[in-house]
């Protein structure tokens, strides 16, 4: 199969009704949307428990679970290089499986990407509190939610040009007060200010898991960037590099970040703003401010990159008829799904206000793990039922596949009962969702 042609703004993809979406997003700014979409809160407060459960060794188990999301990414590079349409992970399942499955992958990824911007938009209010005491308050922190989410709405409701020029921008701002930081940790090591080393952990079998599964999260939410595929230029050739050249960056930033805060700090493990401690001591006074600037700038525009991918999820969903029509609209004037970014807005807004940040993150956590196995599951499906349409071909994809799996089934284990319950109520949402469409005829998926 030839790659779908480059397209410039004026060219289209047919909705299923009446106006069409504009394919705008570039390879860069895919790659510049999957990297904001995986960098967020995780960055600042985890280097801190990664130290607690494994120590001096930190920075290898960091790199350990770079390898081990790489290879749940390397399988979505091949699996996302037979579509060219929305939907990213319920389009794959969907397709591999069958109805039912797509819809529960749908589900899951829907929560998933809806809660963990609502857990870093609660979360930008509460670092915000620093420079305004009052941000927390009731009314205060009523109407900042409300401006927050409600700007990036309307940017991504009159197009995806701005919406993803938004993401871009946030990108290379929340990645230069990071790279500020570790070179300026480099620095300080490097002439001799390093902190007396910790006490050398024998961390056991469990804390390395729990450290994997931790980092595996922090690497995750590349996802959604895979969800606006009917928008990019051309996405059965752009994913796969914008999967790769993302895993790189942030396998990069993760583990130089981990290296200098293990470095620096006398005792690493029990610090609470662990990025802050490192860049008072290597920067003086004003370096923990910056930090806290940088994790506004991270917050806000991971928030800005899900309102880009995860409204399209809903719009995949309603165009398969596995959902109401209307998630389907696309506005006659901007081109959007309009409706979808509505929705999501509004339910982002209402988790933020009203779910507290570990609630949503424990929401989001729990769904990945079950829609990355369905994925990696996918590959060797979607080989057989369509020979020679990939456009990108993993090496030894088969065996990573299984791979994948078995890396998501170990870390499930070590997912709590409370946590496995939301996972059970997810389930079953989608299982009466199900229900309702199961008789109804499918426009079926259409591929690159």
């Amino acid at each position: 199969m030839a790659n779908p042609p480059d397209c410039d703004t004026r060219l289209a993809v047919t909705a299923t009704h009446g106006p069409e979406l504009v394919r705008a997003i570039g390879r860069w700014s895919l790659v510049a949307l999957t990297v904001n979409s995986i960098i967020g809160s995780g960055v600042f407060g985890l280097p801190s428990e990664v130290a607690r459960l494994t120590g001096t060794a930190s920075p290898v188990a960091v790199l350990i679970s770079g390898a081990a999301i790489g290879v749940i990414m390397a399988c979505y590079a091949e699996v996302a290089s037979y579509f060219a349409d929305a939907g990213g992970p319920y389009l794959y399942s969907r397709e591999a499986f069958g109805r039912l499955v797509g819809i529960e992958t749908g589900w899951m990824l829907w929560l998933a990407q809806l809660s963990a911007p609502a857990a870093n938009a609660n979360l930008f209010v509460i670092y915000l509190g620093q420079f305004w005491h009052r941000a927390n308050a009731p009314l205060p922190r009523f109407l900042l939610l409300a401006f927050l989410v409600g700007l990036l709405a309307l940017v991504n409701y009159r197009g995806v040009r701005a919406g993803t020029e938004v993401s871009n921008l946030f990108t290379v701002a929340k990645l230069l007060p990071l790279g500020l930081v570790i070179v300026a940790g480099a620095v300080y090591l490097a002439a001799g200010y390093k902190a007396a080393p910790m006490n050398q952990l024998h961390a056991g079998t469990n804390g390395w898991l729990e450290a994997i599964l931790l980092m595996v999260f922090a690497y995750g939410g590349f996802e959604s960037a895979l969800a606006p595929m009917s928008e990019a230029k051309n996405p059965a050739r752009d994913a796969a590099f914008a999967l790769f050249v993302a895993l790189l960056c942030c396998s990069l930033v993760y583990t130089l970040m981990q290296w200098v805060v293990v470095g620096v700090l006398a005792n690493p493990a029990s610090g609470q703003r662990p990025l802050a401690e490192v860049a008072s001591l290597a920067l003086g006074r004003g370096g923990a401010t910056l930090v806290t600037l940088g994790v506004l700038v991270s917050l806000y525009g991971y928030l800005s990159a899900k309102m880009v991918g995860v409204p399209r999820i809903t719009y995949a969903l309603a165009e398969g008829g596995d959902f109401p029509g209307i998630f389907a609209a696309v506005h006659p004037r901007f081109h959007t799904p309009h409706i979808s970014i509505l929705a999501f807005a509004a339910l982002t807004w209402l988790l933020a206000l009203f779910g507290s940040f570990s609630w949503n993150v424990t929401l989001s956590a729990v769904a990945r793990l079950f829609y990355y196995g369905i994925g990696c599951a996918a590959l060797p499906i979607l080989r057989r039922k369509l020979p020679g349409k990939a456009q990108f071909r993993l090496p030894g994809g088969v065996l990573l596949s299984f791979l994948g799996v078995a890396v998501c089934l170990v870390l499930v284990t070590r997912v709590d009962t409370s946590k496995s319950l939301i996972l059970l109520g997810t389930v079953m949402a989608a299982l009466v969702n199900w229900l309702c469409v199961r008789g109804a005829s499918s426009p079926g998926t259409s591929r690159s």
